[in-house]
């Protein structure tokens, strides 16, 4: 077993055998996806995918939860980047941003050669969930809920809009609408997750997983994700993430939207701006 990478701060790699893992390692944070966890997310997979010995790669995740999302303190607040701020400080900067940090990065996983599973427990938010979608496989702890609550927010879920291919249509816009989450085992049922798996086993059951796809031959394995991926460009998927990230972008610069993310900066955690939420505190126009 390799030894965990030196220049990493916020995820763990490692290779053993033919499998390697991508850990997020911030869970003092819940794992919210810091855009320095991002870079190293995304060197971590170029590792893996450069390395000939790799066949398999794990995602998962420190602590009790997977990843609550996008960390909101580096773009509001007291506590946030400048750097970040003024790239974000029109709304083609933002655009730009968010495309280079959040639709590109992921689309990168999604389009990786190699099967990837990500092994979920807890929470995986919004942002944490597009991370986990964008895998090939999802394996979950029979604790781990899914949630995409940002609509009363005026948010439109995030910037890759994956849920109707995960969900279907009507169980998508009921997800994305009400903003509740799906456990572990409706999260299976509605075809998002592969299996579930009590908490303790999860690493276990993720690793065995991965051990018996790296029994593939690495030139049918991608062959296979490529064709499967290749069924959805045919019904538009690529497409449809295009629309969306535009339409994310248009309702995120709308009056409402900006109002709300004035009124979220003197909030000081995503479970305030939640609870205000439900009150119906934030504007409604």
């Amino acid at each position: 077993m390799s030894d965990d990478a030196p220049q990493f701060e916020t995820v763990r790699y490692r290779v053993d055998g033919a499998v390697a893992t991508i850990t997020l390692a911030r869970p003092d944070k819940a794992n919210a996806m810091s855009m320095q966890l991002i870079d190293e997310v995304d060197a971590a997979f170029s590792l893996a995918g450069t390395d000939p010995a790799v066949r398999v790669v794990v995602l998962d995740a420190e602590g009790r939860n997977f990843c609550s999302g996008h960390d909101l303190a580096e773009l509001v607040g007291p506590d946030a980047d400048p750097a970040i701020v003024a790239e974000r400080a029109t709304a083609e900067g933002k655009f730009a941003q968010e495309k280079r940090m959040y639709v590109d990065r992921c689309v990168r996983i999604y389009e990786f050669p190699k099967p990837t599973i990500a092994a979920v427990q807890g929470r995986c938010i919004a942002a944490g969930l597009m991370l986990a979608l964008v895998c090939d496989l999802v394996v979950a702890a029979d604790d781990a809920s899914f949630a995409n609550p940002v609509a009363r927010m005026s948010g439109m879920g995030v910037e890759l809009l994956l849920e109707p291919w995960d969900l279907g249509i009507r169980k998508a816009k009921e997800f994305l609408w009400t903003g509740e989450p799906l456990g572990a085992a409706d999260a299976a049922a509605a075809g998002m997750v592969n299996r579930v798996v009590p908490r303790a086993e999860l690493a276990d059951a993720a690793r065995a997983l991965a051990e018996t796809i790296a029994l593939v031959p690495p030139v049918t394995a991608e062959r296979i994700k490529d064709s499967v991926n290749h069924t959805y460009e045919l019904m538009g998927k690529r497409q449809s993430w295009q629309y969306h990230f535009m339409a994310h972008h248009f309702t995120h610069n709308t009056a409402t939207a900006l109002g709300m993310l004035a009124d979220r900066q003197g909030m000081g955690s995503m479970r305030e701006v939640f609870e205000a939420r439900d009150r119906g505190d934030a504007p409604a126009s």
